[in-house]
């Protein structure tokens, strides 16, 4: 039977984290208090401005000593502020507010007065980074940390929907090799064929589905050391699965318990190698199942209840 999303009421997961090198492992424990094997891995340090993630352009936002640092021209495009740069010093105006840093000093200026920083702007790796939050902050926006996305969130938390008319519907024609052999995937929970397919990549998370979902991102971890697609969201258990041209999806559930993480998102883990794969026309036939390439995939696909009249799939960001 096709069930499309699970969400899971009345249940408490809780989180217990240990460090190993300064890499973090975590590991749900569910209700019972038994706990899930050791998952390593952690999303990506990302900034989302106003709902959008900004992708920085020749390097990525670095952790130091607890403060995220950017590139200066990535965040002065986001944040629509005006940058400029001479010798060591860094400048960033919006409306009427000014900021003036100096590469290597804890002291800047914020509206021509002198303010001491915990942190400073530097080079690194020959690009100059600046400290997020206090350029962000003295410009007029919020600033606030996710720590279960690894997330900077500044400005207003608004997310895009799938349904947003910047976003093309395509025909499901173009993709018909990936569902020869698993029809049933284009037709929603109602039975109704789907209208088309939206194609999204990974780098427009978060993305609002319908009315109540939201998908914030995936990234790979390891669990027992197999290979695992985590996924956060704000629904506990929706499948996904794999398409790979002229053959069956590789259909995949939540194989774990999901990390509630108490601010109405869980993250579920999604095996890349699954043994529902052995199974070939209803009988256990398929013998190279255990040799399934996760880079054979084009996409990734969401099911879900809404939307209800086209299918949700992303570029394999894992190729």
């Amino acid at each position: 039977m096709k069930k499309l999303v699970k969400v899971l009421l009345g249940i408490s997961l809780g989180i217990s984290v240990i460090y190993l090198g300064g890499s973090s492992v975590t590991s749900p424990v569910g209700a019972a208090g038994k706990q899930s094997p050791v998952v390593f891995g952690a999303p990506k340090l990302a900034v989302i401005v106003n709902g959008k993630k900004v992708m920085f352009d020749g390097g990525d936002p670095v952790m130091e000593n607890g403060r995220v640092q950017v590139p200066l021209r990535g965040v002065s495009e986001a944040l629509g502020a005006e940058v400029g740069f001479q010798g060591k010093s860094v400048s960033y105006t919006k409306g009427d507010k000014t900021i003036s840093l100096t590469l290597g000093s804890k002291v800047a200026k914020v509206d021509g007065k002198s303010v001491t920083m915990d942190t400073t702007a530097k080079a690194v790796k020959g690009r100059t980074y600046v400290p997020l939050r206090f350029v962000s902050e003295n410009l007029g926006e919020k600033v606030s940390w996710d720590k279960a996305g690894n997330w900077v969130w500044i400005g207003e938390k608004t997310i895009l929907s799938t349904d947003d008319e910047q976003f093309r519907m395509r025909e499901l024609g173009d993709f018909s090799k990936y569902y020869k052999k698993d029809q049933y995937l284009l037709k929603n929970i109602s039975g109704i064929p789907y209208e088309g397919i939206k194609i999204f990549d990974f780098s427009q998370l978060p993305l609002q589905m319908g009315l109540d979902f939201i998908i914030y991102d995936m990234y790979l971890v390891k669990i027992n050391r197999k290979d695992y697609i985590a996924v956060r969201s704000t629904a506990n258990g929706s499948p996904i699965y794999h398409m790979v041209e002229n053959t069956y999806v590789k259909y995949r559930r939540d194989a774990t318990a999901g990390n509630n993480h108490g601010d109405g998102t869980v993250t579920n883990y999604y095996p890349v190698i699954s043994t529902s794969d052995k199974l070939v026309s209803g009988v256990y036939t398929n013998v190279d199942w255990e040799n399934y390439d996760l880079k054979t995939a084009d996409y990734i696909g969401i099911e879900t209840i809404h939307p209800d009249n086209y299918i949700v799939a992303f570029n394999n960001p894992f190729k």
